[in-house]
């Protein structure tokens, strides 16, 4: 399966957060699986670093040698094709950020994982499923 990482879903991921869902984490970790994330999301975190609303414990370079290319997680670079699909999309959402991974998304028929509930006003599938209230439920 390929899946599409937004970039809340790879921090969370790479950060051991328990906001990550038990089954975008199980999907994610699975090298069955062919994961990528967009190189707008890179994008997103290096304007975040520069702005001090993302802290990281080493250089931006380092981070993404580390946890982009040590996961095995591919980059997901900009295509026209997406651009096509970018410039179709309804304003449900007004990150553009978040409308480029859906673009992406749609244009290559990949589902995204994340938690972000305006994902869903767009028709790319969503991978999510917030599941730790059925473990609570196990206990």
């Amino acid at each position: 399966m390929r899946l599409l990482l937004d970039t809340r879903a790879f921090l969370w991921f790479v950060g051991g957060s328990d906001e990550l869902s038990i089954t975008a984490r199980r999907l994610i970790e699975d090298t069955n699986n062919q994961r990528f994330s967009s190189v707008v999301s890179l994008w997103e975190m290096a304007i975040k670093v520069s702005l001090g609303k993302l802290k990281l414990a080493m250089s931006f370079v380092d981070f993404v040698q580390r946890e982009v290319r040590g996961n095995a997680i591919e980059l997901l670079a900009v295509s026209p094709d997406h651009l096509d699909e970018l410039a179709k999309l309804l304003f449900h959402n007004r990150d553009p950020f978040d409308r480029m991974i859906v673009a992406q998304g749609l244009a290559e028929s990949i589902p995204i994982i994340s938690r972000d509930e305006a994902f869903e006003r767009y028709p790319v599938n969503v991978v999510w499923q917030d599941d730790r209230s059925l473990d609570e439920d196990d206990q």
